[in-house]
């Protein structure tokens, strides 16, 4: 139960049960070499070879809308590693055009570390911004494709995945980058943020215009270094969340596992900020303890915002393989009166919650997450879910995180476009590319595309017209 989202809820999981023969209790007894073993076998495991392969087999149709590139990143160690969130990136690729797959590549992006490995941190406790994995995500904002891990700057790759390099728009970054920046579908704005310094200002807001320029750098004043994976952006708000996931020293110089840890004592809240007033006020709003890897979408009418997430009641308490199980959950801030409503949606343990993208600022009607041997699409206005499962159930399938391409370029129509995955099969030990029907969410896809090798479970990507 629970084992193929891409490695997350069994990272951050607390049940007891089975990964190939060790079970996930036994994984947790502290941050050693038995707790990295999950991401060591089956499809959590890398692969050694980077290739390219050309006219890919189909089954099905691919429709013939459907053009451009499917990017998705995730780690790949080259060696031990002490946490499976800081194995090397790889980026797997398909390149869609005319009805056939044109081809599908695998590379390690190439940081300034990759070969001869520095530290993140200078001994004067300064950072080495060129140190990265860049193994969380890949964004594509004002012509350039961006490689994404948060503790460091973003990597430039071209769309055949080659590495351009750091980019650090024109010397204008001096601090590290959110793997989940916000890009506004209106404005064209990518909103970001950077964490990890050692001393105050702990988190830095950025934005860049829609050329590429970065336009703001305004510190936040939060407490402590807190471990801020994600954020939240509606037509008007930017939304921090500034939660109990700390670092912590001496989870750090032990070696080891993350160097973050759960604090009874830290609190929890959203800080909101206008967007047309960057350098004003943040108004924070207290929640209930929790913790949050992904935001599903956020929007407000003016008066009352609206986050809706995956929530853990807690993680990384003992050590950095254990916490709850998440599920869909929404926050209400009424900006009038200051108060606060929580709502837990559903009961399905799912991850890497994904929007139609045009919506993003906006109410989202659909929202696709990541079960055990499933996708689960919320209709967020009805409350209702249905499932589109993989392989059968002696050998379920194992699907990654889900992004929408639309069926055109005009007006946001949720059900007219198709969702792309990569999908594990674990009768072959292969990988395939599925393309399924936003009208069908539930039937069988339109077309799985045979990879070449097989795609460990890895974390975010992004579907690139053109």
């Amino acid at each position: 139960m629970f084992l193929t989202i891409g490695g997350l809820l069994l990272a951050c999981r607390s049940q007891d049960v089975t990964v190939d023969g060790m079970t996930e209790m036994e994984t947790e007894q502290g941050d050693s070499a038995d707790a990295e073993a999950f991401f060591r076998t089956g499809n959590y495991a890398p692969v050694a070879d980077e290739l390219t392969e050309f006219d890919l087999p189909v089954e099905g149709a691919i429709p013939p809308e459907i053009e451009g590139w499917y990017l998705r990143n995730g780690p790949n160690p080259r060696a031990a590693a002490g946490h499976w969130f800081t194995g090397d990136g790889m980026i797997h690729g398909v390149r869609l055009e005319g009805g056939r797959a044109a081809w599908y590549r695998n590379r390690w992006v190439r940081t300034d570390s990759f070969v001869d490995p520095f530290p993140l941190y200078n001994d004067d406790g300064t950072r080495n911004l060129r140190a990265s994995v860049a193994n969380t995500h890949v964004v594509n904002h004002a012509g350039r494709t961006l490689a994404l891990v948060e503790s460091s700057l973003p990597y430039e790759i071209t769309n055949d995945l080659e590495t351009v390099g750091a980019y650090d728009f024109d010397g204008e970054l001096v601090d590290s980058m959110t793997a989940h920046p916000k890009i506004c579908p209106t404005t064209g704005e990518m909103h970001f943020f950077g964490y990890g310094s050692l001393f105050a200002p702990y988190v830095t807001y950025h934005r860049a215009d829609a050329d590429g320029t970065l336009t703001v750098n305004r510190p936040l004043d939060v407490p402590g270094m807190t471990m801020m994976h994600d954020f939240a952006l509606t037509a008007n708000y930017v939304v921090f969340m500034d939660l109990p996931v700390v670092f912590d020293l001496e989870t750090a110089m032990g070696g080891g596992g993350m160097p973050f840890r759960w604090s009874d004592s830290y609190g929890a809240r959203f800080g909101v900020l206008r967007r047309d007033d960057a350098f004003g006020e943040v108004r924070w709003f207290d929640i209930d303890p929790c913790y949050v890897f992904h935001v599903v979408n956020a929007h407000d009418d003016g008066r009352v915002l609206t986050v809706e997430a995956v929530r853990y009641p807690e993680l990384w308490r003992g050590d950095s393989n254990s916490g709850g199980d998440s599920v869909m959950w929404s926050w209400t801030l009424d900006l009038g009166t200051g108060a606060v409503t929580e709502r837990q949606l559903d009961d399905r343990t799912v991850e890497f919650p994904r929007i139609d993208d045009r919506r993003a600022t906006l109410p989202a009607r659909y929202s696709v997450s990541v079960g055990d041997d499933r996708l689960v699409r919320h209709d967020l206005r009805s409350g209702e879910a249905v499932e589109h499962r993989f392989g059968t159930p002696d050998a379920p399938g194992g699907p990654g995180e889900a992004v929408f391409v639309p069926s055109d370029s005009g007006p946001a129509d949720e059900s007219s476009g198709w969702y792309l995955a990569y999908v594990y099969d674990p009768v072959r030990d292969g990988s395939d590319l599925v393309i399924i029907d936003a009208s069908e969410f539930s039937a069988p896809p339109v077309a799985r595309i045979a990879l070449p090798q097989r795609v460990p479970y890895g974390f975010h990507g992004n579907w690139i017209a053109g």
